[in-house]
């Protein structure tokens, strides 16, 4: 190491785990901060070993499942995760999520901050002199449900590897309990062993429904069939990506398909779950045919009763949160979805800010991998390191190149499309934080001419409840802007004192000063009923003291944000 600068690194999932390495073996100090209390993130989570508790807790078995080699009637054996792709992996991934950890572990450079939160990042300010001024990472260090120190580190530069979260449409019913997003099903059968019901039917669109899934399989669940709502015929928009760029995908993808096989899961395309029934809870689900725009076909309509989980996903959001603090520009991605606009070598708009994985589109483990680890090269080389050989920099940027090509391809295969609004009715709520029904926030748009997310949150209270719209944020937005008249086309007159949802108005409902619900006793440092349990982390070695001034608003409101910068027209090599 040249000198004491650090980089930061948020998140240890394939991106964050590849970052860390790749900087550290460049020759950088690197802090890794994640919210887990072990490192590999949703893609390599493992379930504890059966006879081996987590702390303070029972040893844990599947709760639907019988013992492990045990079979019974139409139920799969529970295995470990690595040993079959019912965990929700390729074959093989799980020993590559060990081998990282161990790396991870073992390298002096690395400074690995499990059970960290960062909630908020203040931009670096020039302090003279050409060098740019560190960006402050505030973070929060122990258990979510224990006592948190808070501390602020110095980041020399930052890599954003945050991840993203399951998108939710809402529909008649989504609020009952037993009605989850596949990405919970998914993490309590990989990380838990425990399925989220008996009777589980798997909907929404993407390839991901397949691993959750098989997940389900794996936990002991019986799965009624995996509902997609759009058609693996859009993959032939893009036939040149799915076989040149997707081509290593097709293992993991039989795979999963021989799993749903041999279980005699039906997979039916052009169909979703349009309502969902029950008192108290999920009894019964009502499924449709859907037309190409995903309107409902009159008379498809089917009631399926004896169902007590659903798992819907509709694909992925990133967590803008973090990139928006430091002034990171955005863009839409090619189905519409917000991302981090990136330039060569996965750099942001900021300096010394870099980017991977979902936050730069969603497009699998193994592209995040690849991007983390450019990504980390490259910040290494920004505080004056080698970036490592020319020849491995220069096939990371052709895999990068050709995985940015496949997810671009998927997002295009599976598009979400505007005739789930026909779904609801106007009592459906369309944010439960706040229990707002469609009919008011309707009213909100025609009636009071709301023209923004912020102003739809004051008016009707959509996304200001606790999970400040990462929920119901995207779909409310879209919601509101369908029942926007278009008013962009020529000669189109705008109504007085009203205009459109903009394109900088999309990108608002992620503007959170707060990146993580934080409690107030937390942010004070000091224990909020006890003094901290002997078992809990240490705290983390803080750089600098904790400035409990609320970080500034680095977003200026909607009315003022200039078009945001698009990804550079060149390849990320040029």
């Amino acid at each position: 190491m040249t000198d004491g600068r650090r980089i930061v690194v948020i998140g240890a999932g394939p991106a964050g785990l590849h970052a860390a390495l790749a900087a550290a073996r460049a020759g950088a100090r690197v802090t890794l901060v994640d919210n887990g209390a072990r490192v590999g993130g949703q893609y390599h989570r493992h379930a504890p070993p059966a006879d081996e508790p987590s702390p303070g807790h029972a040893p844990v078995r599947p709760r639907h499942a019988p013992p492990a080699g045990e079979l019974s009637p139409g139920r799969a054996p529970v295995r470990p995760h690595h040993a079959s792709p019912a965990g929700g992996a390729a074959p093989g991934r799980a020993p590559e999520g060990q081998r990282l950890a161990r790396a991870v572990a073992a390298h002096p450079a690395i400074d690995h901050r499990p059970h960290t939160t960062a909630w908020s990042i203040e931009p670096t300010r020039d302090a003279g002199g050409g060098a740019p001024a560190p960006h402050l990472v505030h973070v929060l260090t122990g258990p979510a449900d224990g006592f948190r120190t808070p501390g602020t580190l110095a980041a020399d530069a930052l890599v954003l590897c945050p991840g993203a979260f399951d998108r939710s449409l809402p529909f008649p019913g989504w609020d009952l309990p037993g009605v989850v997003t596949a990405g919970a099903a998914q993490t309590l059968a990989k990380g838990q062993r425990l399925a989220v019901g008996q009777r589980v039917i798997v909907a929404g669109t993407g390839p991901f429904l397949l691993p959750v899934a098989a997940a389900l399989l794996g936990a002991g669940a019986r799965v009624l069939g995996v509902w997609e709502a759009g058609s693996p015929a859009g993959w032939l928009r893009s036939p040149l990506a799915a076989l040149r760029d997707g081509r290593g995908k097709l293992p993991e993808l039989a795979a999963y398909a021989g799993t749903l096989a041999r279980h005699r899961v039906p997979y039916r395309t052009r169909r979703a779950v349009v309502a969902a029934h029950g008192e108290g809870r999920l009894r019964a689900v009502t499924a449709a045919r859907l037309a190409p725009d995903w309107t409902v076909r009159p008379g498809s309509e089917r009631r399926v009763e004896g169902v007590d989980a659903l798992c819907v996903g509709y694909g992925f959001t990133p967590q803008l949160e973090l990139a928006l603090a430091t002034g990171c520009a955005l863009e839409d991605g090619p189905d519409g979805t917000p991302r981090v606009a990136l330039r060569a070598g996965q750099r942001t708009s900021v300096p010394r800010v870099y980017a991977a994985g979902e936050l730069t589109g969603v497009g699998g483990a193994e592209l995040a991998a690849h991007e983390g680890e450019l990504a980390g090269l490259m910040a290494a080389a920004a505080l004056g390191h080698r970036a490592g050989d020319p020849a491995r920099v220069a096939w990371l940027r052709r895999r990068v190149r050709s995985g940015r090509r496949f997810a671009t391809a998927l997002a295009l295969a599976h598009p979400v499309r505007p005739g789930w609004h026909t779904w609801l009715r106007g009592d459906t709520l369309v944010c439960r934080c706040e229990e707002v029904t469609y009919d008011a926030l309707r009213a909100a748009v025609t009636e009071r001419h709301v023209d923004g997310p912020r102003a739809l949150k004051l008016t009707c209270r959509a996304g200001l409840g606790a999970c400040q719209g990462r929920t119901c944020g995207r779909a409310v937005t879209e919601l509101a802007a369908g029942l926007t008249p278009d008013v962009s086309a020529p000669g189109t007159p705008a109504p007085r004192g009203r205009r459109p949802l903009g394109y900088a108005d999309r990108y608002a409902i992620d503007t959170r000063p707060i990146a993580q619900p934080i409690r107030l006793g937390d942010l004070a440092g000091s224990p909020t009923d006890s003094p901290a349990p002997a078992d809990s982390p240490a705290p983390a070695d803080l750089s600098i003291p904790i400035d409990l001034t609320p970080p500034p608003l680095t977003s200026p409101p909607p009315d003022e944000l200039a078009p945001p910068q698009h990804r550079d027209p060149q390849p990320p090599d040029a």
